[in-house]
Formats: C-alpha cells, structure tokens, sequence
C-alpha cells in the first residue's frame, strides 16, 4: 500500500504535518473563557463546536491520507486489497492519533511537576 511517489514528490494528495493535536483557528476553550463574564452556555457551546471542528478535520486528514496510500483506481467495487489497506491506514491513523496525545499529556503532566518542584 505504497503511496504514489510522483505525487507525493509533485505534492498533489502528499499528507500534511500529521494528524493536528490542540487548538484548531476557531476559538479554543481558553479564547472562549477569555470572553470574562460571558454566557456560561455560550462558553459551553464555543468548547463543543471547537471540539466538533478537530474530530473533523482528524477525519479530513485520515480520509485523504488513506484515500491516497490505498485507492490505485476507483471503480464500482472495492477490492479486497484497498479494503484491507484502508483498515490499516484508519488503524494506524488512529493508533498514531493516540500515541501523541498520551505524549503530550506525559509531558505536560512533567513539566507541571518539575515546575511545581521548583517553586518548592
């Protein structure tokens, strides 16, 4: 399930930076909490649609990464082969998706406690 080397090389369809963790260009949940005395349900709905926006756009980049790596020619009818290839890709996405997410709790969990060590 290789991707297209010419593509890739010709950046048509080549994956982006990876799958975006945190904030997104809409107003995240601190923007939101920055608004000082607003609505709390305005707060409320600004965190869930920003959270809507991430899971979209994680599904945007997993949808043209595998579509890319695993579609050779589309057709009525999806081969065996591409069905295969798309379970890793959506797999390993997800799997990839997750291992950043815990690292980047690790380390923020670190730095809070060697931030907090120092003001000891």
């Amino acid at each position: 399930c290789a991707v297209s080397r010419g593509a890739a090389r010709e950046g048509r369809g080549a994956p982006g930076p990876g799958p975006r963790i945190g904030p997104g260009p809409a107003m995240d949940a601190p923007s939101a909490a920055g608004l000082g005395g607003a609505d709390p349900q305005l707060q409320r709905f600004i965190e869930v649609e920003t959270q809507k926006q991430r899971f979209q756009q994680l599904v945007h980049q997993m949808t043209e990464l595998c579509w890319e790596k695993c579609m050779d020619k589309p057709g009525p009818k999806l081969d065996s082969r591409a069905e295969t290839c798309f379970v890793n890709c959506v797999e390993r996405f997800i799997d990839t998706s997750q291992f950043i997410l815990n690292r980047l709790e690790q380390t923020q969990k670190s730095k809070s406690a060697f931030s907090e060590s120092l003001s000891d």
